[in-house]
């Protein structure tokens, strides 16, 4: 599918433009701000080729992409360039609770999430120069180097401005007037002013001496305080006159404040935040590694390890380093062996496949494929992830591991933030999750799909065809448990269920069909999506995966259609079923569609109809091979 037509079918699913309050991406997410997440079609979502699952954090919803994030996210831009709009015309939600703590995180997240490219770009600049000072291929002296250090430390030193940017966006105020805040903040003759040591005051206040500079929650704090001076004012103030006199009056009355109030507040706050998880990281050691690198994946799939970037930002500012990024390559190693124990598991080919394309994946730092497509799909390589991140995390702050720069690459290109003094213990603990987790991985092994001859087990010459009891209000439907088992009490035929060609059951690619281990029948490789019944009776089963149905005939015959080889396994995407189970059928009767077209590109289409109760017949034979329409006669069992 075209990144163009995905756009348009998640658009859709997620309730249409007018339920889209905002919208933006990070590495591998779609993260919206929903008018109404009830109006979202799950389902819907979950059956796109681009689509590996759907997350809630907070009030976000989240559809993840993986690699080709944004080039979804660019073609939802351009084909609906109204939801660019969006943002600065939000709808009030729905009145429901909310969780106030999950509230704070999902906002900060948003507010950093879309600066993340610009602030990696110079962490991992960061992280370079550093390796080439220590290995001597540059020196800190010279003018080349001071250029690039200049690259990669000039966002830092004005991240408040690239915050007030940001976080003007998702508080819905004018980002222009709050970069003017945050340069106001950040003049040097402020900034002399305040680092003089003298006493400040500002029309007799007192004001707190406090540097901006690297900082990130007082200009946060700042912004959204703004955004409701910012309405306020405008909403008194003459529409000839707010040009000039909204932004004049909101900078007049929130530079002050932010440097009375807000800016030492925040620093306050910011200090705390970050010394109590410091504490954590510091006192708790083994115990506080094991426990938060095996959470971490738990974390990141929320999004919330987003809502730390300011943390980390403070300490890498304040203190030079920071203990929390190590746990995030940490995690992402115990994803990524996890997934190669699947690969070393793992029977089926396609599976072996994507279980080592996203283990590599995630060595390089994108876990969500691995994640979403392989570890928590089948559970227990999860479990084999979190073991392995939590070994290694024990390790690596057993040893007091610490991350230098913030380069944004939890993986492989993101090693030279860790280099420094405590790097061997970061990368040992890398090692030992990956290791640990394709270890563990194996040894639990994964309940693999393993074909269809298991899933239509019950359905084997005398075994009983009737599932579990069905009841229902709909006066087509019968209970099948009062069906009993009958014999056959005349000669049965059937009609052709599908428009395409018929063929010798024995042509089946497959020992289940082709071998008759289920019965005599007859096959058929179709040219139309669609089956219809072959007899007049009762829908036995329609499986879960919707892929084959049993039904029974009025007079005894009992016939399971299975359209395709192997395609349990796409679990019911590409079908969709007309009927239930228990319900009456004419001959000719609708059971199920498919899209013919995109289940051939991945599977043998070819479609077995098999009498499963053949040995109550004398014979069972088809009556006509070749081209055949939908309703012909096709097969017969005489008694």
């Amino acid at each position: 599918m075209k990144h163009q037509e995905t756009a348009q079918e998640i658009i859709k699913a997620v309730g249409g433009t007018n339920n889209i309050n905002s919208v933006y991406h990070c590495v591998t997410r779609l993260r919206f701000d929903l008018k109404d997440n009830d109006k979202v079609d799950n389902g819907s979502l979950k059956k796109l080729d681009k689509v590996m699952g759907t997350n809630i954090s907070g009030d976000q919803f989240q559809v993840i992409i993986g690699n080709d994030v944004a080039k979804v996210f660019d073609a939802m831009v351009k084909e609906n360039p109204a939801i660019q709009q969006t943002t600065e015309n939000k709808e009030p939600k729905s009145d429901k609770k909310q969780n106030v703590v999950l509230k704070i995180f999902e906002t900060i997240a948003g507010v950093f999430a879309p600066m993340l490219p610009a602030i990696t770009a110079a962490g991992m600049l960061k992280g370079l120069l550093a390796l080439f000072v220590s290995v001597g291929w540059m020196s800190a002296g010279t003018d080349t180097y001071r250029i690039l250090s200049a690259i990669g430390d000039g966002v830092f030193h004005y991240l408040p401005l690239l915050i007030a940017v940001s976080a003007a966006r998702k508080f819905g105020s004018n980002p222009f007037v709050a970069i003017a805040l945050g340069t106001a903040l950040m003049y040097p003759d402020m900034t002399a002013l305040l680092s003089s040591g003298e006493s400040v005051g500002f029309l007799g206040i007192p004001v707190t001496a406090v540097s901006y500079a690297s900082s990130v929650i007082p200009i946060l704090l700042a912004v959204w305080l703004m955004s409701y001076v910012e309405k306020w004012v405008d909403r008194v103030i003459p529409a000839a006159l707010k040009l000039l006199l909204v932004p004049l009056i909101t900078l007049l009355v929130m530079v002050p404040v932010t440097l009375i109030a807000i800016g030492p507040l925040g620093t306050f706050v910011g200090s705390g935040l970050s010394g109590g998880i410091n504490w954590l990281l510091n006192e708790g050691g083994l115990i506080a590694g094991i426990v938060l690198g095996g959470a971490m994946a738990l974390i990141i799939m929320t999004g919330m390890h987003y809502a730390l970037v300011p943390i980390i930002l403070s300490n890498i500012a304040t203190l030079g380093f920071d203990k929390f990024l190590p746990l995030t390559f940490i995690s992402n190693m115990g994803q990524a062996g996890a997934t190669l124990g699947v690969f070393f598991r793992a029977k089926d080919k396609k599976l072996k496949t994507v279980a080592l394309s996203t283990s590599f994946t995630a060595l390089m730092g994108v876990t969500e494929p691995a994640m979403y497509g392989v570890n928590m799909k089948y559970k227990k390589p999860f479990a084999a992830a979190m073991i392995g991140s939590a070994v290694g995390g024990g390790f690596a702050l057993a040893f007091g591991a610490k991350a230098y720069v913030l380069a944004g690459n939890g993986g492989l290109p993101g090693l030279p933030s860790l280099i420094g003094q405590t790097f061997w213990y970061s990368f040992g603990g890398m090692i030992l999750a990956f290791v640990v987790g394709a270890i563990m991985s194996t040894i639990f092994g994964i309940k693999e799909e393993e074909g269809d001859a298991e899933a239509l087990a019950q359905f084997s010459p005398g075994a009983s065809t009737a599932p579990a009891k069905v009841t229902s209000n709909d006066a087509a439907t019968v209970n099948v448990d009062d069906m009993g088992d009958p014999t056959p009490t005349s000669d049965a035929v059937a009609v052709a269920p599908m428009t395409g060609k018929s063929i010798p059951l024995k042509e089946v690619n497959d020992p289940t069909f082709g071998d008759e281990l289920m019965g005599k029948g007859v096959a058929f490789v179709p040219t139309v999506g669609e089956l219809v019944s072959p007899v007049t009776g009762t829908i036995m089963n329609v499986f879960k995966t919707k892929h084959a149905i049993v039904v029974r005939s009025d007079n005894g015959m009992e016939l399971l259609i299975h359209v395709g080889i192997n395609t349990v396994k796409l679990r019911g995407q590409y079908f969709d079923a007309h009927v239930a189970t228990g319900a009456r059928v004419q001959a000719g009767d609708k059971l199920l569609t498919f899209e013919l077209a995109e289940i051939a590109k991945e599977y043998d289409i070819t479609t077995a109809m098999v009498v499963t109760n053949t040995a109550d017949y004398k014979q069972v034979l088809p009556v006509k091979l070749g081209e055949i329409t939908m309703g012909e006669d096709v097969l017969k069992a005489e008694i």
